[in-house]
Parts: C-alpha cells; structure tokens; sequence
C-alpha cells in the first residue's frame, strides 16, 4: 500500500499565520504539524509516501523531511497548484500509486488512541474497497457524516448535512484499493469546481464495499485547522508529553519501533536534535533501550 498526505491549500482559517508558511509547517507543541499524519502512514505499515502540496510549499517540506531514507522511507513529493478537492490527490499521485492500493490522510489532522496501529495495519490488509473511519461528534453539520446499522455497516453518507442522522463524522483518514484512481477520474467537479471526496465514497458504498472503522472511547481525533483548534491539540500533546511521558507522532521512534530503522540510528538523529527536549527524548529511549530498562 502507498501512502498519500494532502498538505494543499492556503489555510485560510488560521490567516493572518499562514499567509507565509504552510499549515502544515505550524508547530503542535513540539513538532511540525505534518508529523502527526505522516506517524499515522507509519503505523500502518506504509514507507512509500508522497506529500502533496502548493508549489511554494515543497521546498519546505523538502528540507525538513528529506527524502525520508534517515527514516527508513521513500518520500516523494508533488504540487498541487491549487486546491480541488480532497478526492485530487489521487489524480496528482496516479503515477506514485501505480497498481497498488492507497492511504490518504489530511495533512491537518492528528490522531491517538490505544492500539491504532494495530487497528491501521489491520485495516490496511488485503484491502477490497475503501476503509473510513468515524468519530463521534458534537457538530456532526460541519463534516461528512456516515450512519450506521446496528452492527456498525455503513448504511448513507452525507455532506455537511442541515440535519444529521448520525453523530458519526468520516475523518481525514482514507483507505482504498486502486480502483480509487478511476473512480476520481470519472467524478463531476462539484459547483466550487472541486472533486469531493464524499463522492469517492458513495461509488464504493453504493458497491457494497465501503467499511466503516469507528474510532470510539478512548480515542481522539482532531482537525487542527483553526487557530482554537491548533491550541487545543498543541495542549493535548503538551499534556500527554508531561503527565505520561508519551511523544504523539514522534516519527524517529515510530520508524524505530516498527522496524524501518535500528536504536544506533535512532539515537544518531536524537544527537542531531539534542539542544531540544525533543532530541533529548530520543536519546532517553535509546539509552534506556540499550540498558534493558
């Protein structure tokens, strides 16, 4: 499976922050907001991913993250000249996805909860049709919604409907087979001119083979688009980062933990950034790691 961040727009909602710098270059308490996505491809098992992004913004994303081999991935990148939807991204990644199957995730969004990438992994085999996942919501009006039988299939999908049936919101967070590529290929530009990727969706409901992942107690999901949202997930790092100890997408660790890279490598790019808290927690867990603690 290859793997797809949408790191595209302007970020409009957080002006007058990004009319310089890309959203996704903002900082989420002690990282880079595109860490956090980037750590969701990660556990899933997924090292060949490309960020889509505007032209002015590659470079950027270029310097921080490199080709991703430090890292034990093979990161690529594409431009975006403008935005045009969600579902665009599988028209600019057509070549990177080539014949395999593929993850989208929002360059925005940041997700925890307690065996996610046990439950990506899980998702992400042998994959026949498209994976969402819901999160409950108390303003479901603002997203897409899915509803639900009593067993959990996916039942309708709306956008941003008046009236939710369902309190159940789709997160950033997309699997599908390859037939995601055609499926976008063939999708009528909605009245903003963009492909919508609700429309994506429904072509797969409607063929039985949309599977919906409900993301419920213990988990959190948050879209960092606002400057109250931006806030509120940089406190919710801070918070697990002093109480518990826990790095949310710490993505040297995570290449570590999942075998992409060894502890000395680990450690070797905790030194790089030893002046940091940040570099200094790598260092702790390698140390410990080496010592059998």
């Amino acid at each position: 499976m290859k793997g797809i961040i949408l790191a595209g727009g302007h970020g409009t909602r957080l002006y007058p922050i990004t009319l310089g710098v890309s959203k996704q270059m903002l900082p989420v308490y002690d990282k880079p907001m595109i860490y956090y996505p980037l750590s969701v491809l990660m556990l899933a098992g997924i090292t060949e991913i490309q960020i889509i992004a505007a032209p002015q913004d590659v470079p950027g994303f270029q310097r921080l993250l490199g080709d991703g081999s430090r890292l034990g991935l093979r990161l690529s990148y594409a431009e975006q000249d403008k935005p045009r939807g969600i579902a665009d991204a599988f028209l600019v990644g057509a070549e990177h996805i080539g014949d395999d199957a593929v993850a989208l995730v929002l360059g925005d969004n940041l997700f925890h909860g307690p065996g996610f990438g046990e439950i990506l992994r899980s998702s992400a085999r042998d994959i026949d049709g498209c994976v969402l996942f819901g999160y409950p919501v108390g303003d479901p009006e603002r997203y897409g919604v899915g509803e639900v039988d009593a067993v959990g299939r996916l039942l309708r999908l709306a956008e941003k409907p008046a009236a939710p049936r369902s309190n159940l919101a789709v997160t950033g967070l997309y699997f599908y087979d390859n037939d995601v590529v055609g499926i976008a290929r063939g999708l009528r530009p909605s009245e903003r001119g963009e492909l919508e990727i609700t429309d994506v969706n429904r072509t797969y409901l409607e063929r039985g083979k949309a599977e919906f992942v409900q993301l419920g107690r213990g988990f959190v999901w948050l879209d960092t688009g606002t400057h109250d949202a931006l806030t509120e997930a940089g406190q919710y790092v801070q918070i697990l980062s002093r109480r518990q100890g826990v790095r949310i997408g710490c993505i040297e660790e995570i290449a570590w933990r999942m075998g992409y890279i060894d502890a000395d490598t680990c450690h070797r790019l905790g030194l790089a950034l030893s002046h940091s808290p940040y570099g200094r927690y790598l260092l702790e867990i390698t140390t410990a790691e080496e010592k059998g603690e």
